[in-house]
């Protein structure tokens, strides 16, 4: 696959025959994609968990009454005691990439601390563990026809509800993936 191809800052849309239990119906954001593999962010799985747990167990007292009960995101069965902020730019983190012009992830504690403050990023969704594909796993598994592809939409991203993200990122192909069967189809 060449660079052109490689999918950072898309969206992986589960079929409806993926029968993983990690990623039956959801939605991951691809925030790194190369030809050593790949890793993204499950956007549509909130855990029992809110943002004002993670902070308490960070020692970070929160003065941001609007974000304490934000759910925080189970975002893949890889490394789940680490945490990723996927949010829009704004601020100057220890450790942020840019996936794209509007979309950055973080992975340090001052943005949390920041987000406790109420001085973190307007838009940003807090998740535990991550996705991760060996060199080549991905691709396979889009040809089996385990997932669609589609350029992440900020929207899906940060507006909507988790409940809805399946069917919005679907949507964003103007597919109904309630209607797609079972069959992959092969020219």
């Amino acid at each position: 696959m060449s660079a052109d191809n490689f999918l950072a800052n898309q969206f992986l849309i589960a079929m409806p025959t993926l029968a993983d239990p990690n990623f039956s119906r959801t939605v991951t954001f691809l925030f790194e994609h190369n030809a050593d593999g790949a890793r993204g962010i499950v956007i549509n799985r909130p855990t029992k968990m809110h943002l004002v747990e993670v902070f308490q167990q960070l020692q970070l007292p929160c003065a941001n009454e609007p974000i304490e009960h934000q759910l925080v995101l189970q975002g893949g069965p890889v490394h789940i005691e680490q945490g990723f902020v996927i949010h829009r730019p704004s601020g100057q983190w220890e450790y942020s990439v840019n996936v794209s012009d509007t979309i950055q992830i973080t992975t340090s504690r001052d943005i949390l601390a920041a987000m406790a403050r109420g001085e973190g990023p307007p838009s940003a969704i807090v998740a535990l563990g991550f996705a991760g594909w060996g060199a080549g796993q991905l691709e396979a598994e889009i040809v089996t026809n385990a997932w669609l592809t589609v350029a992440a939409d900020d929207s899906v991203l940060f507006d909507l509800p988790y409940e809805e993200r399946w069917h919005a990122a679907a949507g964003l192909l103007g597919v109904d993936v309630a209607r797609l069967g079972p069959e992959a189809g092969h020219a």
